[in-house]
Protein backbone atom coordinates (compact mmCIF):
# COMPACT_ATOMS: atom_id res chain seq x y z
CA UNK A 1 0.00 0.00 0.00
CA UNK A 2 1.40 3.37 -1.08
CA UNK A 3 0.33 6.90 -0.19
CA UNK A 4 -0.01 10.11 -2.14
CA UNK A 5 -0.76 13.73 -1.36
CA UNK A 6 -4.24 15.18 -1.71
CA UNK A 7 -2.75 17.96 -3.80
CA UNK A 8 -0.18 16.24 -6.00
CA UNK A 9 -0.65 12.54 -6.64
CA UNK A 10 2.26 11.62 -8.89
CA UNK A 11 4.72 10.96 -6.04
CA UNK A 12 3.94 7.86 -3.95
CA UNK A 13 5.51 6.85 -0.65
CA UNK A 14 5.25 4.01 1.86
CA UNK A 15 3.17 4.00 5.02
CA UNK A 16 6.23 4.47 7.23
CA UNK A 17 7.35 7.44 5.12
CA UNK A 18 3.88 9.01 5.42
CA UNK A 19 3.96 8.58 9.21
CA UNK A 20 7.42 10.15 9.48
CA UNK A 21 6.54 13.12 7.24
CA UNK A 22 3.14 13.85 8.76
CA UNK A 23 2.26 16.60 6.29
CA UNK A 24 3.13 16.43 2.59
CA UNK A 25 5.78 18.77 1.18
CA UNK A 26 3.06 20.54 -0.87
CA UNK A 27 0.84 21.20 2.15
CA UNK A 28 -1.49 18.32 1.33
CA UNK A 29 -2.41 15.31 3.45
CA UNK A 30 -1.30 11.77 2.73
CA UNK A 31 -4.01 9.32 1.70
CA UNK A 32 -3.92 5.65 0.69
CA UNK A 33 -3.89 5.04 -3.05
CA UNK A 34 -6.75 2.54 -2.62
CA UNK A 35 -8.98 1.07 0.08
CA UNK A 36 -8.44 -2.54 1.16
CA UNK A 37 -11.53 -4.71 1.52
CA UNK A 38 -12.74 -6.25 4.76
CA UNK A 39 -15.31 -8.86 3.78
CA UNK A 40 -18.30 -9.92 5.85
CA UNK A 41 -16.57 -13.25 6.44
CA UNK A 42 -13.58 -11.34 7.82
CA UNK A 43 -15.85 -9.33 10.11
CA UNK A 44 -17.30 -12.62 11.39
CA UNK A 45 -13.73 -13.73 12.19
CA UNK A 46 -13.04 -10.52 14.12
CA UNK A 47 -16.12 -10.90 16.32
CA UNK A 48 -14.46 -13.35 18.71
CA UNK A 49 -11.10 -11.56 18.83
CA UNK A 50 -9.85 -9.03 21.40
CA UNK A 51 -9.47 -5.38 20.51
CA UNK A 52 -5.72 -5.48 19.95
CA UNK A 53 -6.09 -8.31 17.41
CA UNK A 54 -8.85 -6.45 15.60
CA UNK A 55 -6.49 -3.47 15.45
CA UNK A 56 -3.63 -5.52 14.05
CA UNK A 57 -5.71 -7.18 11.36
CA UNK A 58 -7.24 -3.92 10.13
CA UNK A 59 -4.12 -1.75 10.32
CA UNK A 60 -1.98 -4.32 8.51
CA UNK A 61 -4.15 -3.80 5.42
CA UNK A 62 -2.80 -0.24 5.23
CA UNK A 63 0.66 -0.54 6.80
CA UNK A 64 2.05 -3.17 4.48
CA UNK A 65 5.65 -2.23 5.15
CA UNK A 66 5.12 -3.45 8.73
CA UNK A 67 4.90 -7.15 9.54
CA UNK A 68 1.90 -8.63 11.33
CA UNK A 69 4.20 -9.56 14.21
CA UNK A 70 5.40 -5.97 14.52
CA UNK A 71 1.88 -4.57 14.55
CA UNK A 72 0.70 -7.23 17.00
CA UNK A 73 3.53 -6.27 19.35
CA UNK A 74 2.55 -2.60 19.17
CA UNK A 75 -1.19 -3.14 19.61
CA UNK A 76 -0.65 -5.45 22.59
CA UNK A 77 1.50 -2.78 24.21
CA UNK A 78 -1.07 -0.05 23.47
CA UNK A 79 -4.39 -1.75 24.18
CA UNK A 80 -4.23 -3.58 27.50
CA UNK A 81 -5.63 -3.32 31.02
CA UNK A 82 -2.58 -1.46 32.24
CA UNK A 83 -3.53 1.42 29.97
CA UNK A 84 -7.32 0.98 29.92
CA UNK A 85 -9.79 0.55 32.77
CA UNK A 86 -12.09 -1.69 30.75
CA UNK A 87 -10.91 -5.03 29.31
CA UNK A 88 -12.94 -4.44 26.13
CA UNK A 89 -10.89 -1.25 25.56
CA UNK A 90 -13.76 0.41 23.61
CA UNK A 91 -16.99 -0.98 25.13
CA UNK A 92 -20.53 -0.43 23.90
CA UNK A 93 -23.19 0.92 26.29
CA UNK A 94 -26.77 0.60 25.01
CA UNK A 95 -29.44 2.90 26.45
CA UNK A 96 -32.31 1.47 24.37
CA UNK A 97 -32.86 -1.09 21.63
CA UNK A 98 -31.27 0.94 18.84
CA UNK A 99 -29.11 3.61 20.52
CA UNK A 100 -25.61 2.65 21.58
CA UNK A 101 -22.70 4.67 22.97
CA UNK A 102 -19.19 3.62 21.96
CA UNK A 103 -17.13 4.62 25.00
CA UNK A 104 -13.71 5.66 23.74
CA UNK A 105 -12.57 7.26 26.99
CA UNK A 106 -11.30 4.37 29.09
CA UNK A 107 -7.63 5.09 28.32
CA UNK A 108 -4.90 6.98 30.18
CA UNK A 109 -6.21 10.49 29.43
CA UNK A 110 -9.97 9.73 29.50
CA UNK A 111 -10.55 10.82 25.91
CA UNK A 112 -10.88 9.15 22.52
CA UNK A 113 -7.53 10.45 21.28
CA UNK A 114 -5.91 7.68 23.36
CA UNK A 115 -7.26 5.14 20.88
CA UNK A 116 -4.72 6.39 18.33
CA UNK A 117 -2.07 8.04 20.44
CA UNK A 118 -1.28 5.00 22.56
CA UNK A 119 -0.16 3.07 19.47
CA UNK A 120 1.18 5.93 17.35
CA UNK A 121 4.53 6.31 19.20
CA UNK A 122 5.31 2.67 18.36
CA UNK A 123 4.38 3.25 14.73
CA UNK A 124 6.47 6.41 14.52
CA UNK A 125 9.62 5.08 16.17
CA UNK A 126 9.46 1.97 13.98
CA UNK A 127 8.93 4.18 10.91
CA UNK A 128 12.01 6.22 11.78
CA UNK A 129 14.03 3.00 11.76
CA UNK A 130 12.48 1.79 8.50
CA UNK A 131 13.23 5.08 6.73
CA UNK A 132 16.79 5.30 8.12
CA UNK A 133 16.11 8.73 9.60
CA UNK A 134 19.18 9.92 11.52
CA UNK A 135 17.78 13.03 13.19
CA UNK A 136 15.51 12.93 16.20
CA UNK A 137 11.90 13.94 15.74
CA UNK A 138 10.03 16.80 17.36
CA UNK A 139 6.29 16.24 17.42
CA UNK A 140 4.33 19.49 17.07
CA UNK A 141 0.71 19.47 18.18
CA UNK A 142 -2.04 22.05 18.00
CA UNK A 143 -4.83 20.99 20.33
CA UNK A 144 -8.37 22.02 21.10
CA UNK A 145 -8.15 20.05 24.33
CA UNK A 146 -7.84 16.28 24.17
CA UNK A 147 -5.20 15.64 21.49
CA UNK A 148 -2.58 17.55 23.47
CA UNK A 149 -2.75 15.46 26.62
CA UNK A 150 -3.11 12.19 24.72
CA UNK A 151 -0.05 13.00 22.60
CA UNK A 152 1.96 14.10 25.64
CA UNK A 153 1.08 10.87 27.42
CA UNK A 154 1.85 8.72 24.39
CA UNK A 155 5.24 10.29 23.61
CA UNK A 156 6.34 10.96 27.19
CA UNK A 157 10.03 9.98 27.48
CA UNK A 158 9.95 8.03 24.20
CA UNK A 159 13.57 7.75 23.07
CA UNK A 160 14.52 9.87 20.06
CA UNK A 161 11.50 12.17 20.33
CA UNK A 162 10.46 15.49 21.77
CA UNK A 163 6.92 16.81 21.82
CA UNK A 164 5.64 20.37 21.96
CA UNK A 165 1.95 21.14 22.41
CA UNK A 166 0.25 24.47 21.68
CA UNK A 167 -3.24 25.07 23.06
CA UNK A 168 -5.56 28.13 22.91
CA UNK A 169 -5.11 29.96 26.21
CA UNK A 170 -8.83 30.30 26.99
CA UNK A 171 -10.15 27.55 24.73
CA UNK A 172 -9.94 24.36 26.82
CA UNK A 173 -11.63 23.16 30.00
CA UNK A 174 -9.95 23.51 33.39
CA UNK A 175 -9.37 19.76 33.58
CA UNK A 176 -8.00 19.56 30.02
CA UNK A 177 -5.59 22.39 30.82
CA UNK A 178 -4.47 20.86 34.11
CA UNK A 179 -3.85 17.52 32.40
CA UNK A 180 -1.50 19.20 29.94
CA UNK A 181 0.38 21.66 32.14
CA UNK A 182 1.11 19.00 34.77
CA UNK A 183 2.51 16.47 32.27
CA UNK A 184 5.56 14.51 33.40
CA UNK A 185 8.50 13.72 31.13
CA UNK A 186 11.86 15.22 30.19
CA UNK A 187 11.05 15.54 26.48
CA UNK A 188 7.76 17.48 26.70
CA UNK A 189 6.77 21.13 26.48
CA UNK A 190 3.37 22.84 26.68
CA UNK A 191 2.65 26.45 25.67
CA UNK A 192 -0.60 28.44 25.66
CA UNK A 193 -1.31 30.68 22.67
CA UNK A 194 -3.36 33.87 22.65
CA UNK A 195 -6.15 33.04 20.21
CA UNK A 196 -8.42 30.13 19.31
CA UNK A 197 -7.71 26.64 18.04
CA UNK A 198 -7.73 27.72 14.41
CA UNK A 199 -4.96 30.19 15.27
CA UNK A 200 -2.82 27.47 16.85
CA UNK A 201 -3.51 25.00 14.02
CA UNK A 202 -2.69 27.61 11.38
CA UNK A 203 0.50 28.44 13.26
CA UNK A 204 1.63 24.82 13.36
CA UNK A 205 0.89 24.35 9.65
CA UNK A 206 2.89 27.50 8.89
CA UNK A 207 5.84 26.10 10.85
CA UNK A 208 5.71 22.90 8.81
CA UNK A 209 5.77 24.81 5.53
CA UNK A 210 8.59 27.22 6.51
CA UNK A 211 11.69 25.98 4.66
CA UNK A 212 14.06 28.45 6.34
CA UNK A 213 12.84 27.34 9.77
CA UNK A 214 13.16 23.70 8.72
CA UNK A 215 16.85 24.26 7.94
CA UNK A 216 17.39 25.87 11.34
CA UNK A 217 15.64 22.96 13.04
CA UNK A 218 17.69 20.47 11.03
CA UNK A 219 20.83 22.15 12.34
CA UNK A 220 19.69 21.32 15.87
CA UNK A 221 19.56 17.62 14.97
CA UNK A 222 15.77 17.43 14.74
CA UNK A 223 13.03 17.35 12.13
CA UNK A 224 9.33 18.01 12.61
CA UNK A 225 6.37 15.67 12.49
CA UNK A 226 2.81 15.81 13.76
CA UNK A 227 0.55 13.87 16.09
CA UNK A 228 -2.61 15.63 14.92
CA UNK A 229 -4.96 13.66 12.71
CA UNK A 230 -3.29 15.20 9.67
CA UNK A 231 -0.72 12.42 10.28
CA UNK A 232 -1.71 9.08 8.78
CA UNK A 233 -0.31 7.31 11.83
CA UNK A 234 -2.93 9.08 13.93
CA UNK A 235 -5.81 8.39 11.58
CA UNK A 236 -5.40 4.70 10.70
CA UNK A 237 -5.88 3.39 14.29
CA UNK A 238 -9.19 5.24 14.48
CA UNK A 239 -10.65 3.12 11.68
CA UNK A 240 -10.40 0.13 14.01
CA UNK A 241 -13.04 1.11 16.54
CA UNK A 242 -15.73 1.44 13.87
CA UNK A 243 -15.23 -2.22 12.99
CA UNK A 244 -14.89 -3.16 16.66
CA UNK A 245 -18.22 -1.53 17.56
CA UNK A 246 -19.94 -3.40 14.74
CA UNK A 247 -18.47 -6.68 15.99
CA UNK A 248 -19.65 -6.00 19.52
CA UNK A 249 -23.19 -5.20 18.38
CA UNK A 250 -23.23 -8.61 16.72
CA UNK A 251 -21.84 -10.15 19.90
CA UNK A 252 -24.63 -8.72 22.03
CA UNK A 253 -27.21 -9.72 19.41
CA UNK A 254 -28.32 -6.16 18.64
CA UNK A 255 -27.65 -6.74 14.93
CA UNK A 256 -26.84 -9.56 12.54
CA UNK A 257 -23.80 -9.69 10.25
CA UNK A 258 -24.53 -7.58 7.19
CA UNK A 259 -27.07 -5.27 8.85
CA UNK A 260 -26.42 -1.62 8.07
CA UNK A 261 -26.02 0.77 11.01
CA UNK A 262 -25.51 4.50 11.54
CA UNK A 263 -22.69 6.24 13.38
CA UNK A 264 -23.19 9.68 14.91
CA UNK A 265 -19.91 11.50 15.53
CA UNK A 266 -19.23 14.77 17.38
CA UNK A 267 -16.94 16.45 14.88
CA UNK A 268 -14.37 19.25 14.88
CA UNK A 269 -11.33 18.59 12.70
CA UNK A 270 -13.18 15.84 10.75
CA UNK A 271 -10.62 13.12 11.55
CA UNK A 272 -12.88 10.98 13.73
CA UNK A 273 -15.76 10.80 11.27
CA UNK A 274 -13.36 10.46 8.32
CA UNK A 275 -12.10 7.24 9.91
CA UNK A 276 -15.70 6.04 9.78
CA UNK A 277 -15.89 6.91 6.10
CA UNK A 278 -12.71 4.92 5.45
CA UNK A 279 -14.28 1.96 7.31
CA UNK A 280 -17.31 2.33 5.01
CA UNK A 281 -15.05 2.31 1.94
CA UNK A 282 -13.46 -0.88 3.26
CA UNK A 283 -16.83 -2.62 3.36
CA UNK A 284 -18.25 -1.95 6.83
CA UNK A 285 -22.07 -1.95 6.44
CA UNK A 286 -22.85 1.71 7.21
CA UNK A 287 -26.11 3.41 6.33
CA UNK A 288 -25.28 6.99 7.41
CA UNK A 289 -22.44 8.87 9.06
CA UNK A 290 -24.08 11.69 11.01
CA UNK A 291 -21.75 14.65 11.50
CA UNK A 292 -22.64 16.49 14.71
CA UNK A 293 -21.50 20.09 15.27
CA UNK A 294 -21.75 22.47 18.18
CA UNK A 295 -22.42 26.20 17.77
CA UNK A 296 -19.41 26.36 15.42
CA UNK A 297 -21.46 24.57 12.78
CA UNK A 298 -19.27 25.10 9.71
CA UNK A 299 -19.33 21.37 8.87
CA UNK A 300 -23.09 21.06 9.28
CA UNK A 301 -23.56 23.98 6.92
CA UNK A 302 -21.14 22.47 4.41
CA UNK A 303 -22.88 19.10 4.36
CA UNK A 304 -26.25 20.83 3.99
CA UNK A 305 -25.25 23.28 1.27
CA UNK A 306 -21.95 22.28 -0.34
CA UNK A 307 -20.43 25.63 0.68
CA UNK A 308 -17.55 25.72 3.15
CA UNK A 309 -17.36 29.18 4.69
CA UNK A 310 -15.03 29.99 7.58
CA UNK A 311 -15.99 33.68 7.46
CA UNK A 312 -18.19 33.52 10.52
CA UNK A 313 -18.07 34.25 14.21
CA UNK A 314 -15.98 31.87 16.32
CA UNK A 315 -17.60 30.71 19.55
CA UNK A 316 -15.93 29.34 22.66
CA UNK A 317 -18.32 26.63 23.83
CA UNK A 318 -18.74 23.98 26.54
CA UNK A 319 -17.62 21.38 23.95
CA UNK A 320 -14.21 22.98 23.24
CA UNK A 321 -12.68 20.09 21.28
CA UNK A 322 -15.14 20.97 18.52
CA UNK A 323 -14.46 24.72 18.51
CA UNK A 324 -12.94 24.69 15.03
CA UNK A 325 -13.71 26.59 11.84
CA UNK A 326 -11.03 25.05 9.59
CA UNK A 327 -11.50 21.27 9.58
CA UNK A 328 -8.26 19.93 8.14
CA UNK A 329 -9.33 16.36 7.41
CA UNK A 330 -12.23 17.43 5.21
CA UNK A 331 -9.55 17.79 2.53
CA UNK A 332 -9.11 14.01 2.51
CA UNK A 333 -12.83 13.45 1.98
CA UNK A 334 -12.98 15.99 -0.84
CA UNK A 335 -10.07 14.23 -2.51
CA UNK A 336 -12.02 10.98 -2.64
CA UNK A 337 -15.23 12.70 -3.71
CA UNK A 338 -13.42 14.50 -6.55
CA UNK A 339 -12.09 11.20 -7.92
CA UNK A 340 -8.61 12.01 -6.57
CA UNK A 341 -8.27 15.30 -8.41
CA UNK A 342 -5.37 17.06 -6.69
CA UNK A 343 -5.71 20.21 -8.80
CA UNK A 344 -9.28 20.73 -7.64
CA UNK A 345 -8.31 20.18 -4.00
CA UNK A 346 -5.45 22.67 -4.31
CA UNK A 347 -7.86 25.26 -5.72
CA UNK A 348 -10.30 24.75 -2.84
CA UNK A 349 -7.57 25.10 -0.21
CA UNK A 350 -6.17 28.23 -1.88
CA UNK A 351 -9.66 29.73 -2.01
CA UNK A 352 -10.15 28.94 1.68
CA UNK A 353 -6.96 30.86 2.54
CA UNK A 354 -7.54 33.81 0.16
CA UNK A 355 -11.32 34.19 0.23
CA UNK A 356 -12.36 32.23 3.31
CA UNK A 357 -14.71 29.90 1.45
CA UNK A 358 -15.23 27.51 -1.45
CA UNK A 359 -18.16 25.71 -3.05
CA UNK A 360 -18.16 22.17 -4.39
CA UNK A 361 -20.19 21.24 -7.50
CA UNK A 362 -23.64 19.67 -7.13
CA UNK A 363 -22.34 16.31 -8.34
CA UNK A 364 -19.79 16.18 -5.52
CA UNK A 365 -22.27 17.45 -2.94
CA UNK A 366 -24.71 14.71 -3.95
CA UNK A 367 -22.01 12.06 -3.42
CA UNK A 368 -21.27 13.47 0.04
CA UNK A 369 -24.91 13.46 1.15
CA UNK A 370 -25.38 9.87 -0.02
CA UNK A 371 -23.41 8.75 3.04
CA UNK A 372 -23.22 11.84 5.30
CA UNK A 373 -25.98 13.55 7.24
CA UNK A 374 -25.50 16.40 9.70
CA UNK A 375 -26.89 18.20 12.70
CA UNK A 376 -25.88 20.60 15.43
CA UNK A 377 -26.64 21.50 19.02
CA UNK A 378 -26.82 24.89 20.69
CA UNK A 379 -25.27 25.44 24.12
CA UNK A 380 -28.69 25.31 25.74
CA UNK A 381 -29.62 22.11 23.92
CA UNK A 382 -26.33 20.49 24.89
CA UNK A 383 -26.91 21.19 28.60
CA UNK A 384 -30.52 20.00 28.34
CA UNK A 385 -29.38 16.80 26.60
CA UNK A 386 -26.90 15.94 29.38
CA UNK A 387 -29.69 16.36 31.93
CA UNK A 388 -32.25 14.39 29.92
CA UNK A 389 -29.96 11.43 29.22
CA UNK A 390 -28.96 11.26 32.89
CA UNK A 391 -32.54 11.48 34.14
CA UNK A 392 -33.92 9.01 31.60
CA UNK A 393 -31.16 6.41 31.49
CA UNK A 394 -29.05 7.10 34.62
CA UNK A 395 -26.15 7.55 32.20
CA UNK A 396 -23.76 10.50 32.40
CA UNK A 397 -22.28 11.95 29.20
CA UNK A 398 -19.89 14.79 28.43
CA UNK A 399 -20.83 17.87 26.33
CA UNK A 400 -19.30 16.52 23.08
CA UNK A 401 -21.22 13.27 23.34
CA UNK A 402 -24.33 15.30 24.17
CA UNK A 403 -23.93 17.27 20.92
CA UNK A 404 -23.97 13.97 19.04
CA UNK A 405 -27.01 12.65 20.92
CA UNK A 406 -28.95 15.84 20.17
CA UNK A 407 -27.99 15.68 16.47
CA UNK A 408 -29.12 12.06 16.36
CA UNK A 409 -32.52 12.84 17.87
CA UNK A 410 -33.06 15.61 15.32
CA UNK A 411 -31.91 13.37 12.47
CA UNK A 412 -34.33 10.61 13.51
CA UNK A 413 -37.23 12.99 13.80
CA UNK A 414 -36.53 14.52 10.39
CA UNK A 415 -35.82 11.29 8.53
CA UNK A 416 -37.89 8.71 10.42
CA UNK A 417 -34.77 6.54 10.52
CA UNK A 418 -34.66 4.14 13.46
CA UNK A 419 -31.62 2.24 12.26
CA UNK A 420 -29.33 1.01 15.02
CA UNK A 421 -26.99 3.92 15.71
CA UNK A 422 -23.65 4.06 17.49
CA UNK A 423 -22.88 7.42 19.09
CA UNK A 424 -19.14 8.01 19.32
CA UNK A 425 -18.65 9.00 22.97
CA UNK A 426 -15.41 10.92 22.96
CA UNK A 427 -14.62 11.90 26.56
CA UNK A 428 -15.35 11.18 30.19
CA UNK A 429 -17.85 13.65 31.69
CA UNK A 430 -15.25 14.29 34.40
CA UNK A 431 -13.14 16.22 31.89
CA UNK A 432 -15.91 18.84 31.81
CA UNK A 433 -17.15 18.80 35.39
CA UNK A 434 -18.38 22.39 35.60
CA UNK A 435 -20.49 22.14 32.45
CA UNK A 436 -21.96 18.77 33.47
CA UNK A 437 -22.75 20.07 36.96
CA UNK A 438 -24.47 23.08 35.40
CA UNK A 439 -26.52 20.78 33.17
CA UNK A 440 -27.65 18.83 36.22
CA UNK A 441 -28.72 22.02 37.98
CA UNK A 442 -25.79 22.44 40.36
CA UNK A 443 -23.28 25.22 39.85
CA UNK A 444 -19.74 24.32 40.86
CA UNK A 445 -18.74 26.02 44.10
CA UNK A 446 -15.10 26.59 43.19
CA UNK A 447 -14.42 24.92 39.82
CA UNK A 448 -11.26 23.12 38.74
CA UNK A 449 -10.21 20.14 40.84
CA UNK A 450 -12.96 20.73 43.39
CA UNK A 451 -15.60 20.23 40.72
CA UNK A 452 -14.48 16.61 40.26
CA UNK A 453 -15.50 15.70 43.79
CA UNK A 454 -18.70 17.76 43.49
CA UNK A 455 -19.78 15.79 40.42
CA UNK A 456 -18.98 12.51 42.14
CA UNK A 457 -21.03 13.44 45.21
CA UNK A 458 -23.97 14.41 43.00
CA UNK A 459 -23.99 11.38 40.70
CA UNK A 460 -21.95 8.60 42.31
CA UNK A 461 -20.38 7.90 38.90
CA UNK A 462 -16.85 6.53 39.33
CA UNK A 463 -14.05 9.03 38.76
CA UNK A 464 -11.53 7.71 36.19
CA UNK A 465 -8.11 7.13 37.73
CA UNK A 466 -6.34 9.57 35.37
CA UNK A 467 -8.71 12.32 36.50
CA UNK A 468 -8.47 11.33 40.16
CA UNK A 469 -4.68 11.59 40.03
CA UNK A 470 -4.91 15.27 39.08
CA UNK A 471 -5.69 16.09 42.71
CA UNK A 472 -1.98 15.58 43.50
CA UNK A 473 -0.56 17.06 40.29
CA UNK A 474 2.09 19.76 40.05
CA UNK A 475 1.89 22.49 37.43
CA UNK A 476 5.04 22.51 35.28
CA UNK A 477 4.17 24.72 32.29
CA UNK A 478 2.86 28.27 32.64
CA UNK A 479 4.13 30.05 29.50
CA UNK A 480 1.78 31.75 27.08
CA UNK A 481 2.73 33.52 23.86
CA UNK A 482 1.28 35.43 20.93
CA UNK A 483 0.53 33.34 17.85
CA UNK A 484 3.37 34.97 15.87
CA UNK A 485 5.86 33.73 18.49
CA UNK A 486 5.24 30.01 17.91
CA UNK A 487 8.20 29.46 15.58
CA UNK A 488 10.57 31.10 18.05
CA UNK A 489 9.21 28.94 20.84
CA UNK A 490 9.89 25.77 18.85
CA UNK A 491 13.48 26.80 18.12
CA UNK A 492 14.06 27.63 21.79
CA UNK A 493 12.71 24.23 22.82
CA UNK A 494 15.10 22.49 20.44
CA UNK A 495 18.09 24.61 21.45
CA UNK A 496 18.27 26.51 18.18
Amino acid sequence: MLYQSTRENTKKITGSEAIVCGLSYDGGLYVPESFPNISLDKIRELISKPYHTRATEIMEKYLTDFTSDELDKYTKAAYNTQNYDNPLIAPIYSVDNNTHFLELWHGPTSAFKDMALQVMPYLLTASLHKTNEQNEVCILVATSGDTGKAALEGFCDVKGTRIMVFYPKDGVSDIQKLQMVSQNGCNVNVVAVEGNFDDTQTGVKAIFSDNILAEKINNTGFFLSSANSINWGRLVPQIVYYFSAYCDLINNESIKPGDKINYCVPTGNFGNILAGYYAYKMGLPINKLICASNRNDVLTQFINTGVYNKKRAFYTTISPSMDILVSSNLERLLYEMSDKNGDIISSYMKALVKEGSYKVPHSMHDKITEIFASGYSSEEDTLETIKNVYNKYDYLIDPHTAVAYKALQDYRELNNDNTHTVIISTASPYKFCESVLKALGQASLSGGISAIEELYKLTGVDIPKPIKRLENSTIRFTRFIEKDEMSTAVLEFLGG
